[in-house]
């Protein structure tokens, strides 16, 4: 397919990404649109230093790679660079939605499904400002290495993302309902839903009052719970944060205790949804990495280059926002794994405490920071009065020690508007979850 330079390590990335973004502002199409890109990332490796070339010319590919490897040292050791020995060689072709590609439906099809839910929110007046979004992609990649991998793959996620703005008491309450799905009959018939979190948004609005700050028991819903592990872990178990950093490599050594016992969070590609890579942009194949077993840092997130520094290996973790950029270390779908107790038994067991039920945003490294959008007091072990929650925080390390109760299920979700951002990189598709957890001395304000 190419002439790859002699002594030097080369891949080929190439991308084909269709989507389509539908946007109506109280109703009315503001923008409907669909569009392809196709573009190429090249890369070459001397044993000292990474070439980078992206281009959207993929018929002239091999000029590219003819005028990176002009800058490179050849280096006849390359192959045997720690990097390189670290990439895998993968031939193989996982194609998940030829069938149910989304780019092959006509527009006016997903617009009628999206006004399919208008009908839902023209029935409370207490909603003064809505924005509904369709919002679909399907991804191709072909990854090719001097190395010998050669795979193809496709990704695919659609979704209904509906916003809007609850006025009662003087007092405006932000509501969302996001619909994620694979294909795009996982979007239809899903009014009941909507109908219910709208109208937990109004209650919540027109009853909830100002919590009283201090530290509390909190029980987690499974979308805060992903958040708070995305947050608060996830970046932290991203290997390139501890490259040159010895502190951080004596503060996250393998093997050393940094929760309790029931904690387990994984991060994994192989979970269909906004995470799913069956191969990451290095061609590395997608794996369950245990991040913390039982209570153990056992693993971290690693691309080629992280792995062969920390002498480790590739865990398919080396991802780019698309083929504009290089591949750096970052999450795919991370969730904290199941407990043995049911919600309501991990509710009842709560004297006074409080319910974080669904979330505006969060944020964290050695102190996470989480804003709730709805909150219930708990009260002798069942559901009481809405609160506002400006924001609920904790030390990382310490509030690890302090879940000590899981559901004996999870739920993955994945962000239907916006995604993951580090250094440049933003929107990345990440998915996250778990189950319903129990967390002590949570400061809230």
């Amino acid at each position: 397919m190419y002439q790859f330079p002699k002594d030097l390590y080369t891949d080929v990335r190439i991308e084909t990404v269709s989507n389509t973004n539908i946007t109506l502002e109280n109703y009315q199409v503001t923008q409907n649109k669909a569009k392809t890109d196709i573009g190429a990332m090249i890369r070459i490796y001397d044993g000292s230093r990474w070439y980078y070339s992206a281009t959207t010319d993929v018929a002239n590919i091999q000029q590219e790679i003819d005028a990176l490897a002009k800058m490179a040292e050849p280096n006849t050791e390359v192959y045997n660079t720690p990097v390189v020995k670290r990439l895998e060689v993968n031939v193989e072709k996982a194609f998940t939605y030829e069938d149910t590609d989304v780019t092959k439906i006509d527009n006016q099809i997903k617009l009628e499904l999206l006004q399919s839910y208008i009908p839902v929110l023209k029935e409370y007046e207490q909603l003064k400002m809505t924005r509904m979004y369709y919002l679909d992609k399907h991804i191709v990649k072909h990854i090719v290495s001097s190395k010998g991998t050669d795979v193809t793959f496709d990704t695919q996620t659609c979704n209904i993302a509906i916003r809007y703005t609850v006025q009662m008491k003087d007092v405006p309450h932000q509501g969302s309902e996001n619909l994620s799905g694979l294909r795009i009959e996982d979007l239809y018939n899903k009014q009941s839903k909507v109908k219910k979190t709208v109208e937990q948004d109004i209650a919540f609005c027109q009853n909830a009052v100002p919590v009283v700050q201090g530290k509390y028991t909190c029980i987690l819903s499974p979308v805060v719970t992903g958040v708070f592990a995305h947050e608060s872990f996830g970046h932290k178990s991203e290997a390139d944060f501890m490259v040159g950093d010895e502190t951080m490599k004596r503060e996250w050594a393998i093997g050393k205790r940094v929760g309790a016992d029931i904690l387990n969070i994984i991060d994994t590609g192989t979970v269909e949804g906004s995470g799913y890579i069956p191969f990451d942009d290095e061609g590395c194949k997608a794996k369950v990495n245990y991040i913390i077993k039982d209570g153990i840092l056992t693993g971290r997130l690693h691309s080629g280059a992280t792995a062969a520094i920390l002498e480790e290996e590739p865990t398919g973790n080396a991802r780019a926002i698309n083929f504009e950029f290089e591949p750096i270390v970052r999450m795919t779908t991370t969730y904290i794994g199941a407990g043995t107790q049911t919600k309501e038994e991990l509710i009842e067991s709560v004297k006074e405490g409080i319910y974080i039920d669904d979330l505006r945003h969060g944020s964290g490294m050695t102190t996470f920071t989480i804003a709730p959008n709805r909150a219930y007091m708990i009260r002798d072990g069942k559901l009481a009065e809405p609160v506002r929650v400006s924001v609920i925080s904790g030390n990382v390390m310490n509030t690890l020690y302090e879940i000590d109760g899981a559901s004996n299920s999870i739920e993955l979700y994945s962000f239907a508007l916006g995604g993951c951002g580090k250094m440049d990189q933003y929107p990345l598709p990440v998915g996250f979850g778990g189950p319903y957890i129990r967390v002590h001395n949570i400061q809230v304000q």
